[in-house]
């Protein structure tokens, strides 16, 4: 059996003049949880659901299962999709609100009703069979949404920003519930999300899309650490993005000491040196060799609990945030002087 479950190739889509998705080519493995991110109107919600038989491709060609998708309606292509509004038939309980779809199939009354407590227990929801949809709160919503998709056992579960709605303590909770179910049921999961940190905790891979196009694709490690281009960098998490001048002997960035290796970094116009803030130690009389090593001005000190943040200004008036749990950095005052560096291979220079 083909480890590629979905496969997308050189797919296709606008809406008038606007094209929502250009050449898009991408494989999803069977069994794994994949996230689509990327700002609103970036072409994922579209991509979703192409996939689940809401939109058809202009061009290019979607499989599941080694089966052509083109033109197949919803209702003939084994996926489910869990709505970011649920969805739920208010003037059905919970567990006929779950039982809906295999009541269309036709199934066995006693197997409707197994399918129907299994699927509740999945999902924490077993005492709250009879209640009304009106009855219960966003998440227990959610959770319903969710049974009454997996009850139908499809090899694909489709997710449209189904945390969305939710207060963020909660949203983190599902998020953890998601994966665990996501565990345990073994089947294909794709999320639509624009939240990057819901993408890396629950995601065993990212497709990061921009303007329809795939950005990049990986691990959340990998696309945190390693990012492509500097859209990548700035959407996954905060990254400091300091323009750096071309001259004869490589590249620079005023008030940084660039080893000799990464002054000689691959690079072009707009091209810029990305180093996560909590990547970046402050400096006391000396820092390791091979590392990078600047000073500036301090603007700004924040206290977040956890440490603090530091808004550095540079002598060329651009401006590095470091994030620290070092002892000495509340007794540095604005306009005082800040001495830091970072390991080289910590940073990367990036084109736009």
């Amino acid at each position: 059996m083909s480890q590629d479950l979905i496969r997308l190739d050189n797919i296709s889509r606008r809406f008038g003049t606007v094209t929502a998705l250009a050449d898009i080519s991408l494989t999803v493995r069977r069994g794994e949880f994949l996230a689509l991110l990327g700002p609103s109107g970036c072409g994922k919600t579209t991509l979703l659901r192409m996939i689940a038989g809401f939109l058809d491709p202009f061009s290019g060609q979607l499989s599941i299962g080694g089966k052509r998708m083109n033109n197949v309606p919803p209702d003939h292509r084994p996926v489910n999709t869990v709505f970011q509004n649920y969805a739920l038939f208010p003037h059905m309980d919970v567990a006929e609100n779950i039982a809906f779809g295999l009541k269309r199939k036709r199934l066995p009354r006693a197997e409707i009703r197994s399918r129907v407590k299994e699927a509740l227990a999945m999902v924490g929801m077993e005492a709250f069979a009879t209640r009304w949809p009106a009855e219960l709160s966003g998440g227990q919503q959610q959770r319903v949404a969710l049974a009454r998709a997996i009850v139908n056992r499809p090899e694909v579960l489709l997710l449209d920003e189904p945390l969305a709605a939710l207060d963020l303590k909660l949203r983190k909770r599902m998020q953890i519930e998601l994966k665990r179910l996501h565990e345990r049921l073994g089947m294909t999961f794709i999320l639509v999300t624009h939240d990057q940190e819901e993408a890396l905790t629950i995601a065993d891979r990212i497709v990061v899309m921009d303007h329809g196009r795939i950005a990049q694709i990986g691990t959340g490690q990998e696309i945190y650490d390693t990012p492509t281009n500097r859209f990548v960098a700035d959407f996954i998490g905060e990254a400091n993005l300091l323009p750096i001048t071309v001259g004869n002997g490589g590249i620079g960035c005023p008030g940084l000491d660039l080893p000799g290796d990464m002054q000689a970094a691959p690079h072009g116009r707009d091209s810029a040196i990305m180093i996560r803030p909590e990547n970046i130690r402050l400096a006391g009389e000396t820092l390791p060799a091979g590392w990078v090593t600047g000073q500036g001005k301090l603007r700004q000190r924040i206290f977040r609990g956890v440490g603090w943040r530091l808004y550095v200004e540079l002598p060329g008036g651009d401006e590095i945030a470091i994030d620290t749990k070092e002892s000495g950095a509340e007794l540095i005052e604005p306009g005082g002087d800040v001495r830091f560096g970072w390991p080289a291979d910590r940073c990367r220079v990036l084109a736009q």
